[in-house]
C-alpha cells in the first residue's frame, strides 16, 4: 500500500467531539440512528438516493461481475439493489455498525436472499479479505466517514482483481446556481427533519459539515489514480448534489 502523503479535511470532521477517534464516533452514530436511517435517507433526498444507486449499479452491467464487495454497506440497500440488478453469484457487505447490519439482515431475510447476500462487521481501513478476491467493490455514501481516505481506497484496490471495478457514490457540493437553496436545506430543513425522526440530531449536523470538507472532482480523481486506479470516470447527479466515480484496477 502506498505511503500516505496527503491529509484531507473530511478526516477531521467528526459527529460529536475531538476527544475520540473518528471510527469510534462513526460507529456510535450509526448504531444510534440505525432504525431511522432508511426513513431519513428517503426523506432527506426525497427518494433521489434510490435513483442514484440504480444508475451507479447499472454502470457495472457491461463488466458482468460475479462477486461483489459493498463497503460501508449500512442497512444493505446498495448490496440488495446490486444483487437484484446484476447477475451476481454473491454479495458481501461490510460495515462497522452492528446495529445497521442487523437492520439490513432483517430486510435480506424477508427478501429470501440470505444465502446470496452476506452482511458482516468489517473495518474499511483493514478489510479482512485476501487480495485480488472481488470482481467489483462499491461504497455508497460511506467514504466521507473514513478515518483515512487514502488507506480506505487503497484497501479497496487491494481486494479487487486486476481488471475489477470500483464504484464510489457520495454526496457532494451542488452547482453554484442551486447553492443558496442547498445551504438553507442542509443547515435548517435537514435539522428539522432529523428532530422529527431521530434523537441523535448531531448525526445530521455532521452530514453537511462532512460534505463541505470532502474532496471531489479533480481532487478525488487524483487520489484514485494515486492509489493505483485507472480509467476513472466521474459524473454528478441532481444539480451536482451526488457524485459518482467509476474506476478500474
Amino acid at each position: 500500500m502506498l505511503e500516505s502523503k496527503t491529509e484531507y479535511k473530511c478526516e477531521d470532521v467528526k459527529p460529536y467531539d475531538s476527544n475520540t477517534g473518528k471510527k469510534e464516533q462513526i460507529t456510535k452514530m450509526f448504531d444510534a440512528i440505525s432504525t431511522q436511517y432508511d426513513l431519513m435517507n428517503r426523506a432527506m433526498t426525497m427518494g433521489a438516493d434510490i435513483i442514484w444507486r440504480k444508475k451507479a449499479i447499472n454502470s457495472l452491467k457491461p463488466f458482468a461481475p460475479k462477486l461483489l464487495l459493498d463497503v460501508a454497506t449500512g442497512t444493505g440497500d446498495f448490496a440488495i439493489e446490486a444483487y437484484n440488478r446484476l447477475s451476481l453469484d454473491k454479495v458481501i457487505g461490510v460495515d462497522i455498525s452492528e446495529n445497521m447490519l442487523q437492520v439490513g439482515r432483517e430486510k435480506i431475510e424477508k427478501l429470501g436472499h440470505k444465502d446470496q447476500i452476506e452482511l458482516q462487521v468489517g473495518d474499511s481501513m483493514n478489510l479482512s479479505f485476501e487480495s485480488y478476491k472481488f470482481d467489483a467493490v462499491t461504497v455508497a455514501f460511506g467514504v466521507r466517514n473514513y478515518e483515512s481516505l487514502e488507506k480506505g481506497i487503497s484497501e479497496m484496490y487491494r481486494v479487487l482483481k486486476y481488471g475489477g471495478n470500483l464504484i464510489i457514490l457520495e454526496m457532494s457540493r451542488p452547482y453554484k446556481i442551486v447553492k443558496p437553496l442547498y445551504f438553507v436545506y442542509t443547515k435548517f430543513i435537514i435539522s428539522i427533519i432529523a428532530s422529527l425522526f431521530s434523537k441523535d440530531t448531531k448525526a445530521y449536523h455532521y452530514l453537511p459539515d462532512s460534505i463541505d470538507a470532502f474532496p471531489e472532482g479533480k481532487e478525488m480523481i487524483a487520489l484514485l489514480r494515486h492509489c493505483g486506479f485507472a480509467n476513472v470516470k466521474y459524473r454528478r447527479f441532481t444539480f451536482g448534489v451526488c457524485a459518482f466515480y467509476l474506476a478500474q484496477k
